[in-house]
């Protein structure tokens, strides 16, 4: 079954190139050390030692020690500005998301036209799983970023999402993909992202939104037969993959959803001949040869069967799937041994793979 809930690894990768910039780019302090060895200030040297330290340390991912540094200095001095604002890059480094917002909110007390610490305190309620306050940032964020940083557009829009705003959804999806908000590309995007998320009902009525606005927008239909599919409404996904094939016949993965489709639907020829072109336009793709593996096994064609599943194994060896299949395969051919080492090697590779964040 597929599966549509997106992860946030990308995400959190993109999320954190933005602290890391951030970081980087922070201010030297007011009071730092002039050139001649003088002070602005009473405050002596060793005090902004900590704070490069603390710095160094979170580079190296020693979070927790660059806190205690941190905390050390704003307890020594409590109006100091700008340490509370590494104190919440340094949760947010650390993934504790409601303590980085806590303090970025701190710091925008101290310095309210600070940014980045609005976008990133936006980031952290939305990784804390508080879209609703997220929104406030993140929108300002917009408007200081005219071509906007896309994590940040994308985490917007899902928040959005989230907040049942699907309107203002599709303006941020719009925006971030440079399409008018009104097009049936900004309904498709939203609809798109809506099915991710696992808001079915909606994501349908907006890709009928945008088959109505362009009856001829490329990937509406493929979507409206991705959703029918997984919802195993099988004659509408049918009907779906070939209207898209009709309006876009040379796209390999509308092959490989209407085989899925007639596979499931026990019309193993037509699945057959369907996998056979999705592979002759795209054969770097795993998921025709590993369902065409299945369907030759239905029709009792199980050496070719292997043969796929070989194929698909040899572009990637660590999918459990096509072991499992393999092992089946193996064990109708009599080819006891065999059949076992991938049933075995397919549970292990399973295993792994659940035990993965």
């Amino acid at each position: 079954m597929l599966r549509f809930r997106i992860r946030l690894s990308c995400l959190l990768t993109g999320a954190l190139a933005v602290c890391a910039a951030l970081h980087a780019e922070s201010p030297a302090p007011q009071d730092a050390p002039k050139q001649n060895g003088s002070t602005s200030s009473a405050s002596p040297a060793p005090r902004y030692a900590s704070v490069e330290q603390a710095t160094r340390l979170m580079q190296q991912g020693k979070n927790d020690e660059a806190l205690q540094l941190l905390e050390g200095i704003a307890a020594a001095e409590p109006s100091r500005r700008g340490i509370v604002r590494e104190i919440g890059i340094a949760y947010y480094r650390k993934s504790d998301f409601l303590k980085a917002a806590a303090s970025f909110k701190k710091a925008l007390e101290e310095d309210p036209s600070d940014n980045e610490a609005t976008q990133l305190m936006g980031l952290s309620y939305y990784l804390a799983g508080r879209p609703a306050e997220a929104i406030g940032p993140l929108e300002k964020a917009q408007t200081w970023y005219p071509s906007a940083n896309v994590d940040a557009s994308y985490i917007l829009g899902i928040c959005y999402i989230q907040t049942k705003d699907y309107a203002n959804a599709r303006k941020a999806f719009a925006k971030m993909f440079g399409v008018p908000a009104d097009s049936a590309a900004s309904y498709l995007f939203t609809a798109r992202m809506l099915l991710r998320q696992d808001y079915d009902p909606v994501a349908e009525e907006y890709a009928k939104k945008a088959a109505e606005l362009d009856a001829k927008l490329p990937r509406v239909h493929l979507l409206l037969g991705e959703l029918y599919l997984y919802k195993s409404r099988l004659p509408e996904a049918v009907e779906e993959f070939q209207k898209e094939l009709q309006l876009n016949p040379g796209d390999a993965t509308v092959y490989y959803r209407l085989a899925d489709a007639y596979t499931r639907l026990q019309k193993y020829e037509e699945a057959e001949k369907l996998l056979q072109r999705s592979i002759w336009l795209d054969a770097t793709s795993t998921g025709p040869y590993i369902l065409m593996g299945k369907v030759l096994e239905k029709k009792g064609e199980t050496a070719l069967a292997v043969r796929a599943l070989q194929r698909a194994l040899a572009m990637d060896p660590n999918n459990p799937i096509p072991h499992h299949l393999l092992g089946q395969a193996y064990r109708e051919l009599g080819r006891t041994e065999d059949a076992e080492r991938e049933l075995k090697l397919s549970e292990q590779l399973q295993v792994q793979k659940d035990a993965k964040p």
